[in-house]
């Protein structure tokens, strides 16, 4: 069993950068590839990126490759996604997750955190 617990987010400008982390609990952290997902009013739940069990290996999507950093402190057992040159757009739930693959969709993940809310002004 793991646990998994979301914080940093908070209402920022355009152009700001915010670093969110997710702690886990449990001795098992290091044994699982973690993502970030993220999901805005009304749409659906999209994947923004995955890092494997060791940090070695990342995975965006697109549309945050350049932007937006995953990185994991296995020691802390906390994972971070350093998010910077934030838009309106990316108004979000930000969920961590652990248990699926570096290319799985959000259905194939084990274990979800509650999520923070990001919110970017204009």
């Amino acid at each position: 069993q793991l646990q998994l617990v979301e914080s940093g987010g908070k209402l920022v400008q355009a152009g700001d950068s915010l670093r969110l982390a997710c702690e886990g609990s449990g001795r098992f952290f290091s044994t699982y590839a973690m993502g970030w997902f993220r999901q805005a009013p009304g749409k659906e739940r999209e994947f923004v990126a995955t890092i494997s069990r060791g940090g070695g290996t990342a995975n965006y999507a697109d549309s945050f490759k350049g932007r937006f950093t995953i990185s994991r402190d296995n020691d802390k057992t906390t994972m971070y996604l350093q998010m910077n040159s934030l838009k309106p757009e990316d108004t979000a739930v930000y969920y961590c997750a652990a248990g699926g693959s570096l290319t799985s969709g959000p259905r194939h993940w084990t274990y979800w955190g509650r999520g923070t809310q990001v919110t970017v002004s204009s």
